[in-house]
């Protein structure tokens, strides 16, 4: 009801525009031409449009529709949408206004023109149409761009061949491009992205550049003295001029049509890897960025995140954006396989819950029982699992939940990918030199390793582009968009921290990687229980009584509940300890019976999807814990068993015994690993209610 009141208020603000223009001259009140202006800073609802969170590209109805990587999208005059999905569909989609989804061109990946249904792209990547309804499509995997035409002919406009050369169309090359607009005249406009160009194809058919040149930075200037970083979509502005995610130098460029650069949103950017970009009538420009926002930009450049922020939660990868005709916003969750709406909440409505992120059954990849070192068959021992404290090199010992699984190898050794995958980000890999290196392949992430080369840093292969800074060191390491990576290719080797760290799942979504099954694990331990303690709202531990129980008062907001345990699997070092799948508690009376409410543990803590809020940590874990703390070598797992942590949502919690008669209690704690063993040791906390 909310959404189709801000609707037909919208629509009647444009029918007053509309009569307003048959009004006569004299009229005596003036009435505004045009549509309505945008509003800036609205609170923003999520409303599910297509895609059931599952990789796949089922067409049919949209709830029940699959995308597998609905990378752009184009809003149509009619209301339908088009969507470009990559991923293992290859296809342009299309969600029609009545909900169907249906393929629009696209078979399977390769590189074939001819009739819709039986060519082929490799990883489509944006779309745009020009004046006659011709769709234009970034096919970044083929290096080109090809061309829908009215009559469902798929053609190739230009390139098809990697590399870089101007020239007539058929012998122009470009590299992984991924952005494309046209202009009214039909020139059509391509973000060169591996070229770290713009680029024309004109209407003559020759190719041009516009600006940028050899080599990625960030330089604002005529033409070839511009200079961008991996430009991944294109947006025309009300100017006539182009606006370009330049995605690694976490800005907003203008490039006007005799070739002058200069940055609108650069520095201090609220945006975080801008991916997608749409403009409205007004000159407002909705962003999509890999944090996982849409940021709102002004016309004098203020950056408001409407999306992936406060009450409203991210999504895992909005990288296509359009703003409908009623002025609301079509988003493509790239990695989630989902096509969302969002508008404004109207006054007085309340926020209601958002379906975002992939769905939580969805398929993990196919690893076969493959451990991320040789042998692939073969034992690896475990050093860490999903959930974990982990601190960070500053003191802190709470700073962040480890978000997967951790596997012992030797520095130097060669990681090896698990599954079958694809490159699906514009930058797949981070923090090249760093503790923290690692590389993205599909939901799969792999971490504390030199990327794509061997201990001496020599490359693996072509794939692997090495950049370097005008001092001759190694600043980041490129793969391509649509690149293929196999099981058991080389991906890095261990860098100093000698594991591999490997997580399943979009960043903020992560689920427990012990799920994908490794050949030779065995976890019949059972994880240990050393304490179950209370704490007051200082978080400090209240006292036993003579008799050894906890005096805990009927009034008041209640205590923490603290269980500290943890756990090893067969075959760890001895010294090794790792953390719990699940944590809970019961509350009993003095003769052992549990209170109605309790007859089975509460299971809060449930480490089964991540919460994609860095302060988790901090609502899982009570003080102390983490690795180190104190001076002590012994990790520490202080679990706030009364908080919840679980299902990717986070809630803190006391227990409150005001409703209870005063008298004895026990507080039993519960505990269990990943693979289903309970916890053994001391789980009874008598307390005595007051």
């Amino acid at each position: 009801m909310a959404r189709m009141r801000w609707m037909l208020g919208m629509a009647a603000l444009t029918a007053v525009a509309v009569a307003a223009t048959f009004l006569p001259r004299e009229s005596a009140v003036p009435v505004p031409v045009g549509p309505a202006a945008t509003p800036l800073g609205w609170t923003a609802q999520i409303e599910a449009l297509a895609g059931e969170g599952v990789p796949g590209d089922r067409d049919g109805a949209a709830a029940q529709a699959r995308f597998s990587d609905p990378y752009a999208l184009l809003a149509l005059d009619d209301g339908s949408v088009l969507v470009a999905d990559a991923g293992d569909s290859n296809r342009i989609r299309r969600l029609r206004a009545d909900g169907i989804v249906e393929t629009v061109a696209g078979s399977s990946e390769g590189f074939v023109d001819g009739p819709a249904h039986q060519a082929r792209f490799h990883t489509p990547s944006a779309l745009a149409r020009d004046a006659a309804g011709v769709v234009y499509v970034a096919d970044t995997g083929n290096h080109a761009i090809r061309r829908i035409g009215l009559d469902g002919q798929v053609s190739t406009l230009a390139g098809g061949v990697r590399g870089f050369a101007d020239g007539p169309a058929a012998q122009a090359r470009f590299d992984a491009p991924m952005g494309v607009a046209v202009d009214a005249a039909g020139n059509v406009y391509v973000a060169d992205t591996w070229n770290d160009r713009i680029r024309v194809i004109g209407v003559d058919g020759n190719v041009r550049t516009l600006a940028g040149d050899a080599g990625p930075a960030h330089v604002d200037g005529f033409a070839g003295a511009a200079r961008f970083d991996t430009p991944v979509a294109l947006e025309w502005d009300g100017h006539g001029a182009l606006l370009v995610a330049d995605f690694y130098n976490n800005a907003i460029r203008r490039v006007r049509m005799d070739g002058q650069v200069d940055t609108v949103v650069g520095a201090g950017s609220v945006i975080n890897g801008p991916l997608g970009l749409a403009r409205t009538h007004d000159d407002v420009l909705y962003v999509g960025d890999r944090a996982g926002r849409i940021v709102q930009v002004s016309p004098a450049g203020h950056q408001i995140a409407l999306v992936g922020t406060g009450a409203v939660t991210r999504l895992a990868r909005p990288s296509g954006v359009a703003v409908a005709a009623d002025g609301s916003l079509r988003v493509a969750d790239a990695a989630a396989g989902r096509l969302h709406r969002i508008v404004p909440l109207a006054p007085g409505e309340a926020l209601a819950p958002a379906l975002v992120g992939p769905a939580v059954d969805a398929p993990l990849p196919r690893s076969e029982g493959r451990w991320p070192l040789a042998p692939q068959d073969g034992w690896h021992e475990v050093v860490g699992t999903l959930g974990e404290v982990r601190g960070n090199f500053r003191g802190e010992s709470r700073h962040h939940l480890h978000d997967g699984f951790d596997v012992r190898g030797d520095v130097g050794q060669t990681v090896l990918a698990i599954a079958d995958g694809k490159i699906d980000m514009p930058l797949a890999s981070w923090s090249v030199g760093g503790q923290a290196e690692g590389l993205a392949v599909g939901t799969l992430r792999y971490l504390h390793m030199r990327v794509g080369r061997d201990p001496r840093g020599q490359p693996f292969d072509e794939r692997w582009q090495q950049l370097f800074d005008s001092e001759g060191t190694l600043e980041r390491i490129r793969l391509r968009r649509g690149t293929r990576i196999h099981a058991g290719d080389r991906l890095g080797s261990i860098n100093s921290q000698a594991h591999v760290h490997l997580s399943v799942g979009s960043s903020g979504f992560e689920r427990n990687a012990a799920l994908l099954g490794f050949t030779g694990f065995v976890d019949r331990v059972p994880p240990r229980i050393t304490d179950v303690a209370l704490l007051d709202d200082a978080d400090q531990p209240l006292q036993r009584d003579a008799q050894g129980r906890v005096p805990v008062p009927r009034g008041g907001r209640g205590v923490q509940i603290v269980v500290e345990a943890w756990d090893q699997v067969d075959g760890n070092l001895p010294r090794r300890r790792l953390g719990l799948y699940a944590v809970g508690y019961q509350v009993l009376d003095a003769a052992g019976v549990a209170l109605a409410g309790y007859e089975q543990p509460r299971w809060n803590i449930v480490f089964n999807r991540m919460p994609p809020q860095q302060a988790a940590v901090r609502v899982a874990y009570a003080p102390d814990s983490g690795v180190t703390v104190h001076g002590s070598a012994v990790t520490r797992f202080r679990y706030l068993a009364s908080n919840t942590v679980r299902d990717g949502l986070m809630q803190q919690g006391r227990w409150r015994p005001d409703g209870l008669p005063p008298g004895e209690y026990v507080i039993r704690a519960h505990a269990r690993d990943h693979s289903g063993n309970a916890a053994v040791g001391p789980s009874d906390l008598r307390v005595v209610v007051l």
